[in-house]
């Protein structure tokens, strides 16, 4: 095996799920359908936010910004899955694998965010819906992505650096199917425990706080809902916020599970399932679960295609 330097392989073999062949023919078609239909309903969903003036208001505005990300998400893992499962070559190379941890992290930790910044629009919207244009204003929405978006890059690329400081003394088997900060920490050699620590506090940052600030909105949606009298008045307030719980449940359990579980716990192929789910189902299902559910979006949705339609 040729190296670029002691401690960096030119390429790393992604082991995937070697140890059940017969997985990788049906997650290969699997992948095939899901990808397409993640990217059109993602551009479906940033198209009719965009176009439709019926939908220019906050909530969308962050819906956009979730569908961008989930394509990129997506996108940085499932083209080099589909040619690894395709091929008998089961590899990526050094630098292919350094833009996938970038982009990966930068995107999921940044998804992060937006889920919580989400939850509070939700809260001002019903918790306080006489204050709600003067809470939720143009700059305060764009201030808070562009905060979201910062923070996202610094804490990816941040610990995405630090991970690939370490030693890998040669080793260039992965034990995963994508380039992920766990999996390269427990490949590497040497001392390890720092790398481990600043995991755990980014988590905390990334993770647990914003999934804390999710509760309590919620929490506070929940008392508000049931002081509502008319039972009309609560289905509406319940479907608004339904999608969005539905969202954080998919993106946030199997989250926390791949980075906060002890790693002595994870059993060999669950960080895989993990990454499968909330790298790829999540960002297909999100269009659809916000599509379907939301009579606006499905109007917009509708007026984009019979336009499209005509024009032709």
């Amino acid at each position: 095996m040729a190296v670029t330097n002691e401690s960096h392989p030119k390429e790393f073999i992604l082991l995937g799920f070697a140890n059940h062949p017969w997985l990788e023919l049906p997650l290969f078609v699997t992948l095939l359908i899901t990808y397409p239909m993640a990217l059109m309903g993602n551009i479906a969903i940033i198209l009719v936010s965009t176009l439709d003036p019926r939908l220019y208001s906050p909530m969308y505005f962050f819906l956009k910004n979730l569908s961008f990300l989930d394509m990129c998400y997506t996108t940085s893992i499932v083209p080099q899955m589909l040619f690894n499962l395709g091929s008998s070559r089961k590899t990526i190379t050094y630098i292919g694998c350094v833009v996938q941890l970038y982009v990966f992290h930068i995107m999921g930790g940044t998804e992060c965010l937006l889920l919580a910044i989400m939850s509070f629009d939700r809260y001002v919207a019903i918790c306080k819906p006489l204050h709600y244009t003067l809470i939720m204003n143009q700059r305060v929405c764009i201030l808070s992505v562009s905060i979201m978006w910062l923070t996202g890059v610094i804490f990816g690329f941040s610990e995405a650096t630090l991970t690939l400081q370490l030693p890998l003394c040669g080793t260039n088997k992965l034990d995963h199917l994508l380039c992920e900060i766990p999996v390269l920490i427990k490949t590497a050699c040497g001392e390890k425990e720092f790398n481990e620590l600043a995991l755990s506090v980014v988590c905390i940052f990334i993770l647990i706080v914003p999934l804390c600030l999710i509760l309590a909105s919620y929490v506070n949606i929940g008392c508000a809902v049931l002081r509502i009298k008319s039972s009309e008045g609560r289905r509406k307030a319940f479907g608004t916020c339904s999608s969005h719980l539905i969202v954080v449940s998919l993106f946030y359990g199997p989250g926390i599970s791949m980075y906060l579980q002890p790693s002595s716990s994870i059993t060999r192929d669950q960080p895989k399932f993990m990454a499968l789910f909330y790298a790829v189902i999540t960002p297909t299902l999100n269009p659809f679960i916000y599509t379907l559910r939301n009579k606006d979006v499905k109007g917009a949705f509708k007026k984009l295609l019979r336009s499209i339609f005509s024009s032709k």
